[in-house]
């Protein structure tokens, strides 16, 4: 199920704040490996093990929301068409829904990627 927010971003500023924080994240991780060079130290392995693994876990997440999502969208065009709503309404609920949509599979990727820049970013 996929998480509520009180306010939840919109698709656009998701990918703005994923814009953001990829760049910082990538940087400190790239920093991070020059910097451990040939002989990395436990806590340089777990972290390159753990950006390896996040990864499929974030988009697995994506991917279940926007399915959930799609359902729901289904269910209500179906609604919609059952109840004789017109067509300005169907295509106006439709692209509402592709935002939800959108919205849904990029959350758990940008909380993630987030996530890493604040923790990085402590450094």
């Amino acid at each position: 199920m996929p998480r509520c927010t009180r306010n939840p971003a919109t698709a656009a500023t998701q990918l703005l704040e994923l814009g953001v924080s990829v760049p910082q994240v990538m940087a400190a991780r790239l920093q991070r490996m020059a910097q451990a060079g040939a002989l990395p130290s436990a806590r340089d392995r777990r972290e390159f093990a753990g950006m390896v693994m996040e990864k499929p876990f974030a988009f697995a997440q994506a991917w279940m929301a926007m399915w959930t999502e799609t359902t729901l969208a289904q269910q209500q065009l179906a609604l919609s068409l059952l109840s004789g709503a017109g067509p300005a309404a169907q295509f106006a609920q439709g692209a509402a829904a592709l935002e939800r949509i959108a919205g849904r599979g990029l959350a758990p990727v940008r909380r993630k990627a987030g996530a890493n820049a604040r923790r990085l970013g402590k450094r």
